[in-house]
């Protein structure tokens, strides 16, 4: 019999993919940082659970790219470099495109009225700052509702994953950046031409607003580490001189 676990377990069901999807959550949502390590036993009693689904969650993990395993430290939230970041949007401005051109035909009157209602969700998170957990999961809402008429699980279980690796950056850029208006605008867009039927010209824009993001978070992400350095040297210093 399947029962809840006590305030701060999880559900007693396939317990590897709850520990796993527990754990990609906390990362995704800044809660546990690029480069933090990961510990076995923690997890294992916070989440109320024996330390063989953490340690096969975090196998799971590892071969979606989101942790690594180095030796002498054990799991760690991967730290991508600026160059894999541009290499996953890559990856996405290739596989996102030929799934919509598949998809926009199959298309619905009631999937282009379901997109329109997650983006208005959306953009009310994106006005409240209370809502950042939310971003990147409604992004994602937006975007597989409209790939969802290609009928392709495989090619979305790669595209998923590499949204869930570069989610929490894209979230910290909106956050930092204040970048959300033409995220807005190109969502919106978006959506138009598919209505549209407009194939070529929505999987342009798809195309471009992949690309574009990618370069930009590249940018701001080697900026945003520059800084912090800056600061962890300055207070190292400071306290050195102390």
């Amino acid at each position: 019999m399947t029962q809840n676990s006590p305030s701060g377990g999880i559900p007693r069901k396939s317990l590897t993919s709850a520990v796993a999807e527990k754990l990609r959550e906390k990362i995704v949502r800044g809660d546990i940082r690029e480069g933090e390590q990961l510990r076995q036993d923690a997890i294992a009693q916070e989440f109320q659970v024996s330390r063989i689904p953490v340690r096969e969650a975090l196998r799971q993990l590892e071969a979606e790219g989101v942790i690594t395993i180095v030796p002498h430290r054990g799991a760690v939230v991967s730290l991508l470099s600026c160059d894999e970041i541009e290499e996953l949007f890559e990856m996405r401005a290739i596989l996102e495109p030929e799934v919509l051109r598949v998809s926009i035909p199959n298309l619905t009157d009631s999937d282009f009225a379901q997109a329109a209602n997650v983006l208005d969700t959306y953009d009310a998170a994106l006005r409240n700052e209370g809502n950042v957990a939310e971003w990147g999961r409604l992004n994602w809402v937006f975007h597989s509702t409209l790939y969802k008429g290609a009928h392709r699980p495989q090619f979305m279980a790669v595209i998923r994953n590499i949204n869930f690796n570069g989610e929490r950056y894209i979230r910290l850029q909106l956050y930092l950046t204040r970048a959300l208006e033409r995220a807005r605008e190109e969502h919106r867009t978006l959506l138009e031409l598919c209505r549209k039927r407009d194939v070529e010209a929505a999987c342009e824009l798809l195309a471009r607003h992949i690309r574009s993001a990618g370069k930009s978070l590249s940018r701001f992400v080697a900026e945003h580490r520059r800084k912090q350095e800056e600061t962890s040297n300055s207070k190292g210093a400071t306290s050195v001189s102390v």
